[in-house]
């Protein structure tokens, strides 16, 4: 008896230990997911998802002015962490569509953060696509459903000035400065 008490206590202990959760990375960037943030969160449950943090709406109607479907995630002591855009203005049913990453806290498994360079883009993950703007050079990582800009102050000459030639990642300069880090999630 006391051997079938101790074989049940056993697997209980088992069954239990496996279930043990590992805690999410409040600042872990992987696909679908920023933190406690994922693209199935409505505007609604932001609250609870920032339970800890400060969160300041867009109240401005002036479409000149601000973004009103624009939310700014900030930590308690002020520090700016994200920028969220809402898929739907208005709308507190509505998910997530853009996430700009303003903290460089926030990585991907890689390392990758707004604080990175070209090189850790280029060396870690497939680029997409380049295109070539008017003030900026925005590459595309689909595997990551991010995109980053970057300054084309950071490029050479030929490129500053126009958005005539076709920029490859080889015309990039290595050390060139991410400008913004965006997550885009397109909707399912």
């Amino acid at each position: 008896m006391k051997n079938r008490i101790f074989q049940m206590l056993l697997v209980a202990i088992l069954i239990f230990s496996c279930q043990k959760e590992e805690k999410q990375n409040p600042f872990e960037i992987s696909y679908n997911r920023i933190g406690l943030l994922t693209n199935e969160i409505k505007i609604s449950q932001l609250d609870s998802v920032f339970a800890n943090d400060s969160i300041a709406r867009s109240t401005t109607q002036n479409q000149f002015l601000s973004n009103a479907n624009e939310i700014e995630i900030y930590e308690k002591g002020g520090v700016k962490l994200l920028v969220l855009e809402a898929r739907e203005e208005s709308n507190t049913n509505a998910t997530i569509e853009n996430i700009q990453i303003i903290d460089s806290r926030y990585k991907t498994s890689l390392g990758l953060s707004s604080a990175s360079v070209f090189k850790d883009i280029k060396d870690n993950y497939s680029i997409s696509k380049i295109n070539n703007t008017l003030s900026t050079a925005v590459i595309f990582v689909d595997s990551i459903q991010a995109y980053f800009t970057i300054d084309k102050k950071e490029l050479p000459r030929e490129f500053q000035f126009t958005t005539d030639i076709e920029i490859k990642a080889t015309d990039i300069p290595d050390a060139s400065k991410i400008k913004h880090f965006w997550i885009s999630w397109n909707k399912n």
